[in-house]
């Protein structure tokens, strides 16, 4: 994937298109919307919509996901997503690893793919939303409806990342 997201469909000096970037999130917000778990414009739906991404982008290490394969990966991106798997630890060992093969590649700088995944590691890390805090109700259960009782802010990726990984197991 990373290979046809650096090239120009020029081929003349025009930028590069993040295909494989792109081609990652579509898949992801196809899988988010299937499973209908958010409303596309929320804060919610953006964290599943790139931690999946970052999932599916970082995980096509021959660099041919096709529509064909989106199916046999699933999975892949089960298994990468489960609850007791150190994800972002793994995002950040394949980010600096590809980070490294631009390095060594002498190509200077990332693919523009790289770089928007980068950027949505950041968002993901850095970016706290507020949720319920499961954790302070004895028995786990919420006081009154879904917006009463105790709430955290939690780092977008914390909640991202169980959306995602409901979201493949209801498509």
């Amino acid at each position: 994937m990373l290979h046809r997201g650096r090239e120009s469909t020029e081929g003349d000096g025009e930028p590069a298109v993040p295909m494989a970037w792109f081609y990652a999130e579509y898949i992801a917000d196809e899988l988010l919307r299937t499973g209908d778990l958010m409303p596309p414009t929320s804060m919610e739906f953006r964290a599943g919509r790139d931690a999946l991404a970052l999932t599916v982008f970082l995980s096509d290490t021959d660099g041919e996901l096709s529509g064909i394969r989106v199916i046999t990966q699933l999975e892949t991106w089960l298994s990468l997503t489960a609850y007791d798997q150190p994800w972002q630890e793994w995002v950040q060992e394949r980010l600096d690893d590809l980070a490294a093969d631009a390095a060594a590649s002498g190509r200077g700088v990332p693919s523009p793919d790289l770089e928007l995944a980068v950027d949505a590691w950041r968002w993901l890390r850095e970016t706290e939303l507020l949720a319920p805090d499961l954790n302070a109700v004895p028995g786990g259960a919420a006081a009154g409806g879904e917006d009463e009782g105790p709430k955290v802010w939690t780092p977008a990726w914390q909640l991202g990342l169980p959306l995602g990984h409901l979201a493949i197991h209801l498509f």
